[in-house]
C-alpha cells in the first residue's frame, strides 16, 4: 500500500476549512495550512504569487464573492512522490468543478445570477505537515461560455459540464495497492514518450492505440472541448493540433505521479510549440508559446480509458499578442 495517508488528510482538513471560511476568513485558513512563503501558480490572469495574503486576494476572497455558496466538488482526489523530483516529494491532487451561484461580477466576467460550474485542477506539495506549494488550474473560458460570452471561434469537440470518472472511484481517500500505481504511471510514460515524438513512422490512431482504449474518452479544455473514441479524438483535436504547429519541444513537468488506477502531471509550460497552420479558427504567427498543462488519466487494465486536460489557453494566446479576456469582457 502506498504511504500517503498523512498528506492526504492534511489537504482534505485545508478543503474543509476553507469550505466553510467566509472571504475575509480564507487568509486565516490558509496560514493555518501552508507555509508563509508559499509559491502559488495560478491560470492568466491570476499569475503567480507569493504566501497566504496574496493569495487570497488574488484568488479566494474575489471568488468567494462571485460564486455565492462556493462548494468544491471533488471527481479525483489522489496522491503521489513526485516520479520527477529525486526525492521524492509528496503531490495531492484534487479535481473536479468549483460551483455556485454567480451573483457578482469576476475578472470582468459579468455575473448571470444562475448556478455555474468551474472546472478545476489543484496540486499541493505537503512536507513536514504543511503545504509548501500550489498550482491552480481553472477552467475560466468555461465560466465565460456559460455567462454566454464567446471568447474562441467555434471548437472542435464539444462543450460541456464534464463529470468525473464513468466509473464513480475516483475520489482515493484510502491507501492503494504500489503495484497497480506502479502500472499507471508505466503506461503514462508511454504515452508521453508517444506525444512528444511526432514522427514515430506510425499513423496517428495507430499511435494512440499503443496505450488507449479505442473507446477512450477526453475530456478537453473550453476552446478545444471533449470528444470520444481514438478516431474521433485524431480527427477532432489531436490531428489539428499537430497540423497547426510545428517545433514542440520535449515535454517537461513540475510534477507526475500516479496512484492506484488513476495518475497525472502538470508542467509551468509542460511544453512549447509554435504556431504555422492555424489553431482554434485563430491565425498562425509562427511565434512560439508556452503550453501550461494539466493532464489526469484513469486506467483501465492495460490502457488509458480517460483523460481530463486543463491547458491555460489564455496564456497561450496572450504569449501572441491576443488578450482574449480583455477582447471579449471589455475591461
Amino acid at each position: 500500500m502506498t504511504g500517503l495517508q498523512t498528506e492526504k488528510n492534511i489537504v482534505r482538513a485545508f478543503f474543509a476549512a476553507l469550505e466553510t471560511a467566509d472571504g475575509p476568513e480564507s487568509q486565516a485558513v490558509l496560514d493555518r495550512f501552508c507555509v508563509p512563503d508559499l509559491p502559488w501558480r495560478g491560470v492568466h490572469p491570476l499569475g503567480e504569487v507569493t504566501g497566504p495574503g496574496a493569495i487570497a486576494r488574488t484568488f479566494w476572497e474575489p471568488l468567494r464573492e462571485s460564486l455565492t455558496g462556493l462548494q468544491r466538488r471533488m471527481d479525483v482526489f489522489m496522491a503521489g512522490r513526485n516520479a520527477l523530483d529525486p526525492g521524492g516529494a509528496v503531490w495531492v491532487v484534487s479535481m473536479g468543478h468549483f460551483m455556485g451561484l454567480f451573483d457578482a461580477p469576476w475578472l470582468g466576467i459579468m455575473p448571470t445570477g444562475k448556478l455555474t460550474m468551474m472546472r478545476y485542477a489543484e496540486f499541493h506539495r505537503v512536507a513536514a505537515g504543511r503545504i509548501m506549494e500550489t498550482a491552480l488550474f481553472v477552467d475560466i473560458p468555461g465560466l465565460m461560455m456559460q455567462a454566454g460570452l464567446q471568447p474562441f471561434p467555434a471548437q472542435t469537440g464539444a462543450q460541456l459540464i464534464q463529470p468525473g470518472p464513468r466509473t464513480h472511484d475516483g475520489l482515493l481517500f484510502d491507501a492503494q495497492e504500489a503495484g497497480g500505481s506502479a502500472k499507471t504511471l508505466y503506461l503514462i510514460n508511454a504515452m508521453i514518450a508517444d506525444l512528444g515524438q511526432w514522427d514515430s513512422g506510425l499513423s496517428l490512431e495507430e499511435e494512440l492505440a499503443r496505450t488507449w482504449h479505442d473507446d477512450m474518452i477526453w475530456w478537453g479544455p473550453a476552446g478545444i472541448g471533449a470528444t470520444s473514441t481514438i478516431a474521433r479524438y485524431a480527427r477532432q483535436h489531436s490531428g489539428p493540433f499537430r497540423a497547426g504547429f510545428t517545433d514542440r519541444s520535449k515535454s517537461t513537468h513540475v510534477c507526475r505521479f500516479a496512484e492506484g488506477t488513476y495518475g497525472g502531471f502538470f508542467g509551468w509550460p509542460s511544453f512549447t510549440a509554435r504556431p504555422t497552420g492555424g489553431f482554434m479558427g485563430m491565425p498562425a504567427t509562427g511565434k512560439a508559446g508556452e503550453f501550461r498543462v494539466v493532464d489526469i488519466y484513469r486506467r483501465d487494465g492495460d490502457k488509458l480509458a480517460e483523460n481530463w486536460v486543463f491547458i491555460d489557453l489564455l496564456h497561450f494566446w496572450k504569449t501572441q499578442g491576443v488578450d482574449i479576456l480583455a477582447r471579449t469582457v471589455g475591461i
